[in-house]
């Protein structure tokens, strides 16, 4: 296992995080996962030995249900707790009561207790917010997460799921009020999705804020189980949630690339487009979350896979994102200024 610095900071993370969406498995979160107290403890014992040391859950994930499991496995197992770090989520509905979501002062502040309390921890390592609260001001948000760090009950704070105006709008307020700021984005990113790469890379990379990739494989439309023209498994998670949303057709030609290439190394076409993400630099950590063990054995293998130049260049080519307006206007502007100029 290798460990990256997540972004700015001296903190190094696993490259393979351990998402836990699919523990528990209360009401919608069924479709994903319901793995129970056991096979999580099964999977958090495993993922520690392969050297695994960065753990990512949310409050919202089977309403509170994946901490407590975590929690509960965290005590059981009796893991050093100054060798994980331990990453939660607010912003979600977690109850139809008026401050039940979003990321208000209130609802922050009671969320981060809330969550304490399930995971049975005295802080948390990485506090992010899970989305974009279109009714609660910045100010408000970052005044409270800064008031969190300062308390203790949280080391560092991240993002999920923001557009790049917004990202960069957060990074000025905090800075303008000397304010905590955030040192992660978790995102959609993948080979089958590489729209990330449009306007957030670049501020990731401007800004150096550590990029935590969700659903490298696509829902699991990545993993090789799927075939073009055909239905899915009984049993996989996209025959039954379809989501993350993707370009069917492009995916399937990412797929038949990837397994020619995942053959010639002799490992599975998941552990290839695990290996792919991971080759980004711009790429901290990839979460993977798995409803059996033969799954996250797999994708922990990947980190073992390297990629040669020609793999790189055919998957870069197979999954090129469509041109785009500004993109092809600053990519032809730009050629003239790449090179210095020489006086012969």
């Amino acid at each position: 296992m290798r460990y990256r610095l997540l972004g700015q900071t001296g903190l190094f993370v696993s490259e393979i995080c351990l998402g836990t969406m699919t523990y528990g498995g209360k009401g919608f979160w069924e479709n994903i996962g319901k793995l129970p107290q056991d096979a999580v403890d099964e999977q958090i014992k495993a993922a520690f030995e392969a050297g695994i040391n960065f753990i990512d859950t949310a409050n919202v994930y089977s309403f509170g249900e994946s901490e407590r499991l975590v929690g509960c496995a965290l005590k059981t197992l009796g893991l050093p707790r100054d060798q994980l770090v331990v990453a939660t989520k607010a912003t979600g509905i977690m109850n139809e009561l008026p401050n039940g979501r979003g990321q208000s002062r209130f609802h922050l502040f009671n969320e981060v207790d809330a969550s304490l309390k399930r995971l049975q921890l005295d802080h948390i390592d990485l506090y992010q917010l899970h989305g974009f609260d279109p009714l609660t001001p910045f100010d408000e948000s970052l005044s409270a997460l800064n008031d969190l760090v300062r308390s203790g009950k949280v080391r560092y704070v991240g993002l999920c799921n923001m557009p790049a105006w917004q990202i960069m709008k957060a990074l000025g307020t905090a800075d303008r009020h000397g304010w905590a700021k955030f040192v992660s984005v978790q995102a959609y990113y993948t080979i089958a999705g590489r729209d990330l790469e449009r306007e957030i890379v670049p501020l990731l990379q401007d800004q150096k804020l550590g990029l935590m990739v969700w659903s490298p494989l696509a829902g699991g439309l990545l993993s090789g189980k799927f075939k073009r023209e055909e239905p899915g498994p009984d049993g996989a998670r996209r025959s039954s949630f379809d989501f993350p949303p993707v370009d069917k057709d492009r995916a399937f030609n990412c797929v038949d690339a990837m397994r020619a290439i995942a053959e010639r190394h002799r490992v599975s076409v998941a552990q290839i487009a695990l290996a792919w993400v991971l080759s980004k630099p711009y790429v901290s950590t990839v979460i993977i979350g798995a409803k059996s063990m033969a799954q996250l054995t797999d994708n922990i293998a990947a980190t073992r896979v390297q990629l040669t130049d020609e793999d790189k260049r055919l998957l870069d080519t197979v999954s090129q994102l469509p041109t785009e307006y500004p993109g092809w206007m600053l990519a032809m502007q730009g050629q003239y200024r790449a090179k210095p100029p020489v006086k012969e």
